[in-house]
């Protein structure tokens, strides 16, 4: 898939050397977050660039290691026992100072995350990027009011959403969060695009 947009230089900058360092490691990965979502819905202002490994935290502190040579360097002291408590290694790119978070994944949800990527041209990059259902159900999640609005934005440009799977994986989360609200908001928010 190709996709069109007004991409900031600098997170190519940072993407150009991001792939590599996952290709030489063979890190299956998917990109998330407000880069997710401004490269499905366009300009979105966001200020990192937030992506889903498929890394053991008990392989942290190696990947972290061959990182260095890509240009990325922990943006805080412990960040390989951070990584392995929180499960989010949390990088700045040296040579644009753009700060990178990758989480790592463990649950089936994220497993498939990656697996269902779709591939984009951003440039000479190819870019693997969560599906416009998988970003819902994780915005569904987090909650705040961005992620409400980037659901709300998907949904104005995305017609045929698999509803069924965002239902799913949004009640998954609910009842093991025991937050029924995270249903409730995800069908408020359904309903208001409906009217």
């Amino acid at each position: 898939m190709s996709q069109s947009t007004d991409f900031p230089i600098e997170f190519a900058l940072v993407l150009k050397d991001l792939l590599p360092w996952l290709e030489a490691t063979q890190t299956p990965y998917v990109t998330i977050g407000g880069i997710g979502v401004s490269l499905l819905v366009g300009a979105r202002t966001t200020k990192d660039i937030d992506a889903l490994l498929w890394l053991d935290t008990g392989d942290v502190e190696s990947f972290l290691r061959s990182g260095a040579a890509y240009g990325f360097v922990p943006r805080i002291n412990d960040a390989v026992d951070f990584a392995r408590s929180n499960r989010v290694l949390l990088l700045q790119h040296r040579p644009t100072g753009i700060p990178v978070d990758l989480s790592c994944g463990a649950l089936p949800f994220e497993n498939e995350m990656i697996a269902r990527a779709r591939t984009l041209d951003i440039g000479l990059l190819k870019l693997k990027v969560a599906t416009p259902e998988d970003l819902v159900i994780m915005k569904a999640i987090a909650r705040r009011p961005k992620d409400i609005a980037d659901i709300e934005a998907i949904l104005n440009i995305e017609q045929s959403l698999d509803l069924g799977r965002i239902r799913f994986w949004v009640g998954q989360f609910a009842d093991v969060l025991e937050m029924p609200e995270l249903m409730e908001d995800l069908e408020k928010i359904l309903r208001r695009q409906r009217a």
